[in-house]
């Protein structure tokens, strides 16, 4: 009985440590709670985040140990990633935005257009696009925008009035980056230094979203089950994130 009991602890112990280890380097699920990303990404899809394509930092792994400064086994990370991230001001949250900026780069937005060192990013009207992440529909203006390297895809605006459309000129810091949400008129992100998320260190970056494992804009209460099914979004289920 006692030799059952140790072989069931220990299967537990293993099944435990390769659940942490999978979690802590590879994939972790993370869930969309805000409309930063539309139409990239919207309020409740639930996606994946490829954790060793940048390495593993201490907040890699689980509560965050400060056992080790920087990334072991580190990659660089691109521009144009959708990246899920610790914002530096705000450790107890984990926000998701676009890699817009690398260390060195200077970024500025100007009447709602988007400069990287001192060239404007390429957009193209793409018409109207209803964004419904706040509750009731607004109208906005849908873009598709090519960064630097090439990296295609979709922002929407509002308005280019505002300080979030009539930056300061930036200048990423070594080790930095610099991140920004595709619904430009609608996130707290890099634009902001005096925010949660300001320059994101290296350390801090969790990893780019690979793909959405699925997607419900759930209204009804939790406990109405059966109204669930008319609740799922099925067409971004298994979808890449570009």
């Amino acid at each position: 009985m006692k030799q059952r009991v140790s072989e069931t602890v220990k299967t537990l112990v293993v099944a435990l440590v390769v659940a942490v280890g999978l979690h802590s380097v590879l994939l972790q699920p993370f869930w969309i709670p805000s409309g930063s990303m539309v139409p990239s990404l919207l309020v409740g899809d639930y996606l994946f985040v490829n954790k060793f394509a940048y390495g593993v930092s201490r907040y890699s792994l689980p509560f965050a140990p400060n056992l080790f400064a920087g990334r072991i086994f580190g990659h660089a990370p691109r521009r144009g990633d959708v990246v899920v991230f610790v914002p530096p001001n705000d450790r107890n949250e984990v926000y998701v935005k676009r890699l817009i900026g690398l260390p060195g780069d200077t970024i500025r937005v100007t009447g709602g257009q988007l400069s990287i060192n001192g060239q404007q990013v390429p957009r193209l009207e793409q018409g109207i696009y209803v964004d419904t992440s706040g509750g009731g529909p607004v109208v906005v203006e849908r873009f598709s925008e090519t960064l630097p390297g090439g990296k295609t895809h979709a922002i929407v605006k509002l308005t280019d009035q505002g300080f979030a459309n009539n930056t300061p000129l930036y200048t990423v810091p070594a080790g930095d980056y610099f991140l920004m949400g595709d619904n430009r008129d609608n996130s707290y992100d890099s634009r902001f230094l005096d925010g949660p998320v300001g320059y994101v260190p290296a350390a801090n970056l969790l990893g780019p979203a690979v793909f959405i494992l699925g997607s419900a804009d759930l209204r009804a209460p939790w406990w109405e089950v059966w109204k669930w099914p008319g609740e799922m979004r099925w067409g971004r289920f298994f979808r890449a994130i570009h």
